[in-house]
């Protein structure tokens, strides 16, 4: 039996966004192993047939923990020994591709969802921190037998100019699929109208331009609620503090539904789905799952966001301006059969591009293709 190893920094974002690939892999054959960081999942991956080992990633960037991070993950890799190392996440497909390689692995797949804040950052503070991770991410992904998984064109623009013929051991997949089934459409009623943002709650998320564009929107529009699911992020920098998220609600601006498991009940509360984003995004979950649902989206032209949707099924405003957000806002508002037309056009998009199924199946081609080229 082949077996496939997951590396990935937190057990949750596995379950939410790679879980059904794990499955479908245990169904045609593999064991499936996942070394993560467990939070409240275990049961639930030990349940569903995966085998669980621990493993702290840190956030901390100094020699001393990149180093025992290093060494944690060869020692697993090792004891292990996986036909393929399936890395998720930055730093595990930046520590994880090293360590595969000095472990010998016979093949990786490297998933990037995303570059993070660093890539599209300015100033000299931002530029040196690219040429280091731009070292790392040539050493990782210089496996001879390998393939790259792209969420959006851009990054792979990006990565491509750190050499290692990364073009020809690329791949493009465009999110992490969505099931139809439990994301299915609901009548889109604009009487008492519901805007919603969901995501972690950062600062390059746009959580501030979706406030002040809640202060235009109910300058006139009292009845517009404004809602934000997702939590706060302690160990991130950008992270919104929890007395300016109290200070928000208090004055009406927003209300605070927290982070919530059950997004495929919580979506289709919402007349139109919101993320003004200029974060390192891959390809954006909530917009599939918003497209799945029959809402209309509202984004940013910026990577992984504007690859989420079309001119048919969403609307692009520019990158830190929440007037535009509120103008865009107002226009749906304005125009109820204009949103929900766009609605029906993100569920048929969902349905030809983002169903689970297809993401599952590319993905078992992949791992089929690089075993074939270890026989």
């Amino acid at each position: 039996m082949k077996k496939i190893l997951f590396i990935v920094n937190v057990d949750w974002f596995f379950v939410s966004h790679r879980l059904p690939i794990a499955l479908e892999a245990i169904r045609q054959g593999y064991e499936v192993h996942i070394a993560t960081m467990v939070t409240d999942k275990l049961d639930l991956l030990e349940k569903s047939g995966l085998i669980v080992h621990s493993l702290s990633l840190h956030r901390s960037r100094s020699g001393i923990s990149i180093l025992s991070e290093l060494w944690a993950l060869l020692s697993i890799i090792k004891d292990i020994a996986p036909d393929i190392v399936h890395l998720v996440t930055i730093k595990p497909v930046l520590l994880g591709g090293i360590a595969s390689r000095l472990a010998s692995v016979p093949a990786v797949v490297s998933a990037i969802s995303g570059l993070g804040f660093t890539f599209h950052g300015k100033g000299f503070i931002f530029s040196l921190r690219r040429k280091l991770i731009s070292l790392f991410y040539y050493l990782s992904l210089g496996h001879m037998n390998q393939k790259i998984i792209f969420q959006n064109n851009d990054d792979k623009l990006k990565l491509s100019q750190i050499g290692k013929n990364i073009n020809n051991r690329s791949v493009l997949i465009q999110g992490s699929g969505v099931d139809l089934s439990l994301y299915s459409v609901v009548e889109n009623n604009f009487n008492s109208p519901v805007i919603m943002m969901a995501a972690r709650l950062l600062s390059s998320k746009g959580v501030r331009e979706f406030v002040q564009a809640s202060k235009i929107v109910r300058t006139n529009n009292k009845n517009v609620r404004f809602v934000l699911v997702g939590d706060t992020d302690p160990l991130n920098p950008e992270s919104i503090k929890k007395s300016e998220i109290s200070q928000w609600k208090e004055d009406g601006l927003v209300e605070i539904w927290g982070y919530r498991s059950d997004m495929s009940n919580v979506i289709p509360k919402a007349n139109v789905i919101v993320l003004p984003s200029y974060y390192g995004e891959g390809l954006p979950k909530v917009l599939i799952e918003a497209a799945a649902c029959g809402r209309v989206v509202i984004t940013t032209d910026h990577p992984g966001c504007r690859d989420a949707i079309t001119r048919k099924t969403g609307v692009l405003i520019p990158i830190k301006d929440s007037e535009a957000l509120a103008d865009a806002i107002l226009d749906l508002l304005q125009n109820p059969q204009k949103a929900i037309k766009m609605g029906e056009a993100g569920r048929a998009l969902a349905e030809q591009k983002y169903a689970i199924e297809k993401v599952c199946e590319k993905h078992i081609t992949i791992y089929k293709d690089l075993l074939t080229k270890t026989a």
